[in-house]
């Protein structure tokens, strides 16, 4: 995959494949040309164009033919909104993690540079040890993630964050037009949200879901300086616990007796004996 490749000419890539039913891809000096036909002028781009776009899940490579994903849509949809990206993708630190939901490792991308959490989790206490866990970490990352998922981005506001789960009325903002997927993030937020708890969960939305700043967090909320941190801390300590809960201690069994008592073991006894 180069480098050198910038997102206009991965648009430019997915546009065309996107438009056409049938495109055929022909091996070319320097890259590959794409082409739909005959009627259709061909289109030139660099091996790494073709080969970021399908690694990124926009196109699809089968043999000599590539067409578009149902995600190519919505990538075009945003590029249009963001005609300023090939400026931003200078400057993002994308690092590939996974994350965890519902038992099922899935491939994430997180923008370390523009995501607070990122910058948090570099943070370093006095000792020199993490100011974040790496599960406290890994939550706020599966939060965000089933945030995205739920298609909530537009719509929440804090005045939603107690009744997440609650929200199940059709029309603008409901969940009668969500699919499936949605339905079962938009679900998973809500549990997480009553994990967390009213007190806390705000703060975890606000770093986590709507990418804010520590600094911001306290001027909205008119909260102490460096206060936001540390109840984001406590606020993920308990989503890591409802993420993964730490399994119970096996019961042991307790006889009660008075003082000198001793319980009678000859029955225990006898039956070794007679085995």
């Amino acid at each position: 995959m180069s480098d050198a490749v910038d997102a206009k000419t991965i648009v430019r890539l997915v546009r065309y494949a996107a438009s056409h039913p049938v495109v055929v891809v022909e091996p070319g000096e320097g890259g590959v040309t794409l082409s739909a036909g005959k009627d259709r002028p061909p289109r030139h781009f660099p091996h790494g164009a073709l080969d970021r776009a399908c690694a990124s899940g926009l196109v699809v490579r089968e043999a000599n033919r590539v067409h578009a994903t149902p995600e190519a849509q919505g990538f075009l949809r945003r590029a249009l909104l963001a005609p300023d990206d090939a400026f931003q993708e200078q400057h993002r630190e994308i690092d590939n993690r996974t994350v965890s939901v519902d038992g099922i490792r899935q491939p994430a991308r997180v923008n370390a540079l523009e995501s607070p959490l990122g910058a948090i989790a570099r943070l370093k206490e006095k000792s020199g040890q993490a100011f974040l866990t790496p599960e406290a970490i890994a939550a706020g990352e599966r939060l965000h993630a089933d945030f995205t998922r739920a298609q909530l981005q537009p719509r929440l506001t804090m005045a939603y964050e107690p009744r997440l789960a609650s929200k199940t009325r059709g029309g603008t903002g409901g969940t009668a037009d969500l699919c499936d997927t949605a339905l079962a993030a938009r679900m998973r937020v809500g549990r997480a949200m009553e994990a967390i708890g009213p007190e806390l969960c705000g703060v975890a939305l606000d770093v986590c879901c709507f990418q804010k700043g520590l600094e911001l967090v306290e001027r909205e909320r008119q909260w102490p300086a460096r206060s936001a941190k540390l109840m984001l801390r406590a606020a993920l300590m308990t989503l890591a616990r409802h993420y993964a809960p730490p399994r119970p201690a096996g019961r042991q069994s307790h006889a009660w007796g008075a003082e000198g008592y001793r319980p009678d073991v000859s029955g225990l006894v006898t039956g070794i004996k007679d085995g």
